[in-house]
């Protein structure tokens, strides 16, 4: 058995030969976070009254939607049983729980470059699904240690054995090598922890050079500051001393550096692959940029570490606030959340319909939900949001090129080709549902690139499909026809031509650009009707008649009608020569004629939310 944590004593500062890092990588909802609970209870790090499930997970999103979606560093003490003699070194974990979706990838890719290896977790129950190999491959990209690992093992419907063998088939392993666990008993989880002491190498670097750390992530303390979290790649970070940014040139005091254990712990300082946090009380968010690399100001390193690659947003959004004199809340609220989340980008953009806003990219769907989720939460700003659009290269007859982000950008005129984004996609389900996914991706203009047996009964689909057609209901659609056995994960492969035009909605004949889509030409008669007879039924009805017509160019391919509330004018004739009720209504008939002429369609904020509204086209939900 180990040592109690609570008599494992921490190693000295200097010894990165006691020091593991890794990280736990799976599929959402295949116990990650569970798996995190029992190994902080086992080390004896949180007491059991302070116990909580999902414990590193602090967001309320989090715990209300059952999803990691930052990641977090933890440091834990362990003292592995020696085979040998039955002695115990102690030694120190640092370990990073990551987000299963496929949207937080980026999350992902970052914990990876703080670690040595990583712990690769797999359902028991529902075998290895399409976030896990893309999770894999990152993983070993990196050349990271992988451990296999089956999590409950105790549900009645787990089938260890041929998950394992599956498992086994995909690293290159012995089945006899995938360890078996229950995250939510407990079983096995020791096990685990001696085995990443034994499999992990310790971390690699110079003691005695000018210090390196790596940037890994950061967030926004309202009363702190920017707290940076880091990995020390070389020589030793000590606090009260003068640190610079590496890309900014920047210079800051440390005033404190520590760990997290789970809770901030402060410390002299940080040395050879030690991970932990550093707070330089600087309130700029834009001073601590994740992949940067930290060192001293005098006699500090020349050449910085390789960083992350950065994010591409797939997806774009418009967001505005609901009371325009909001706007500069919005601004800062935007500033803080691109240090939480480094993967957000965005720009100010202006809208006739809804005033000043910005353009936000997002990795995904479910990205821009808790974006806004958060923003809406965090900070209490009320928020419409543009329906989304993803990025696409228009070529004019003259040559002229044009990167179109919001369908506004659209250029009018005689187009040459429009290239669109595509994304080769993997989808893992069983074989009887494969005729309903090929279904599917036909009509989502995909096409096959090729289909392999993970299993007798587990089938593996590769497809290459426009990003524009996945970005909204066809995860929705995809879980509908397979009872939700079928997994997806996608990534970007380049652009393709595509026959896409640029559907406007008008309203008493003006382009309201908020509700303008860019669609296939197959689509766009869909998609027009779809708006028009929305409208139809939300716009309230004025003292004239309102035409709403969709077109693309100057070609109408869709039109509804607000009738008109008329007024009674013949409520006071009781009787009389028809002519004088002829006459009353032609003078009705030339005021509503003239209203027409100067009256403006007045669109209330609920129709735009109703209208725009990305839930009425499913999104990708977080049971993903």
């Amino acid at each position: 058995m180990p040592a109690t944590p609570s008599n494992v004593p921490e190693p000295s500062r200097t010894d990165p030969a006691l020091i593991r890092n890794f990280c736990i990588i799976a599929h959402i909802d295949h116990g990650k976070s569970t798996l995190a609970d029992r190994m902080l209870q086992l080390t004896g790090v949180v007491e059991q009254r302070q116990m909580r499930a999902q414990y590193l997970d602090r967001m309320d999103i989090e715990r209300e939607r059952g999803i990691t979606i930052k990641s977090q560093a933890v440091r834990m003490p362990w003292a592995p049983t020696d085979e040998a003699d039955g002695k115990s070194a102690p030694h120190i974990l640092n370990m990073i729980d990551t987000p299963g979706h496929v949207d937080f990838t980026y999350e992902v890719s970052r914990s990876l470059a703080a670690c040595e290896g990583c712990i690769l977790l797999v359902d028991a129950a529902q075998g290895i699904e399409a976030q896990t190999l893309a999770n894999l491959y990152l993983a070993m990209e990196h050349d990271l240690v992988i451990i296999p690992v089956l999590n409950k093992i105790d549900l009645p419907a787990a089938q260890p054995e041929k998950y394992a063998a599956e498992l086994a088939h995909l690293i290159g392993c012995d089945v006899d090598e995938v360890l078996k666990v229950s995250a939510k008993t407990g079983e096995g989880v020791e096990t685990l922890l001696d085995e990443v002491v034994r499999q992990t190498p310790p971390p690699v670097g110079t003691a005695d050079s000018p210090a390196r750390a790596m940037i890994f992530d950061s967030v926004y303390d309202a009363y702190r500051g920017v707290v940076t979290y880091i990995k020390v790649v070389d020589g030793k970070l000590n606090r009260r001393e003068r640190i610079r940014m590496m890309s900014t040139g920047a210079a800051h005091e440390l005033l404190e550096i520590g760990t997290n254990s789970p809770e901030m712990k402060a410390a002299d300082g940080l040395g050879v692959g030690e991970v932990g946090y550093l707070i330089t009380g600087v309130k700029d968010v834009r001073q601590s940029k994740v992949g940067d690399t930290v060192t001293q100001l005098s006699k500090g390193a020349e050449e910085a570490l390789p960083g992350y690659k950065d994010p591409k947003p797939m997806v774009f959004s418009g967001l505005y606030p609901l009371d325009g004199s909001d706007y500069p809340e919005l601004r800062d609220a935007l500033d803080k959340l691109l240090l939480n989340d480094a993967a957000l980008t965005y720009e100010p953009e202006t809208s006739a319909a809804l005033g000043f806003g910005f353009r936000v990219g997002f990795l995904g769907l479910l990205h821009l939900e808790v974006i806004r989720e958060r923003l809406e939460r965090e900070f209490g700003l009320d928020l419409i949001a543009t329906a989304p659009n993803v990025v696409y290269q228009v070529r004019m007859e003259d040559g002229t090129e044009y990167e179109v982000t919001n369908p506004s950008e659209f250029p009018t005129g005689k187009i040459d080709e429009v290239s669109e984004p595509v994304v080769r996609a993997t989808l893992i389900a069983p074989s009887e549902y494969v005729g309903a996914i090929m279904e599917l991706c036909q009509s989502r203009r995909g096409s096959l690139q090729g289909m392999d047996y993970l299993s007798e009964d587990r089938v593996e689909l590769r497809y290459t499909l426009p990003l524009a057609e996945i970005v909204f209901d066809f995860f929705d659609s995809l879980k509908s026809k397979t009872r939700g056995y079928a997994s997806l994960d996608y990534e970007t492969t380049g652009e393709q031509i595509a026959d896409l035009v640029k559907v406007d909605v008008l309203l008493h004949g003006d382009k309201v650009d908020a509700f303008s889509a860019i669609v296939h030409k197959d689509k766009a008669y869909a998609y027009g009707t779809r708006m028009a007879t929305k409208l139809r039924e939300l716009i309230p009805r004025q003292q004239f008649e309102v035409p709403i017509q969709a077109a693309i160019g100057s070609r109408i391919i869709a039109r509804e009608t607000v009738r008109a509330i008329r007024k009674d004018v013949l409520s006071k004739c009781y009787g009389g020569d028809i002519s004088r009720k002829r006459k009353l209504l032609e003078k009705q008939k030339e005021g509503k004629k003239r209203m027409k002429m100067v009256g403006r369609v007045e669109v209330p904020q609920e129709a735009f939310i109703a209208a725009l509204s990305t839930d009425d086209g499913g999104g990708e939900k977080a049971k993903k």
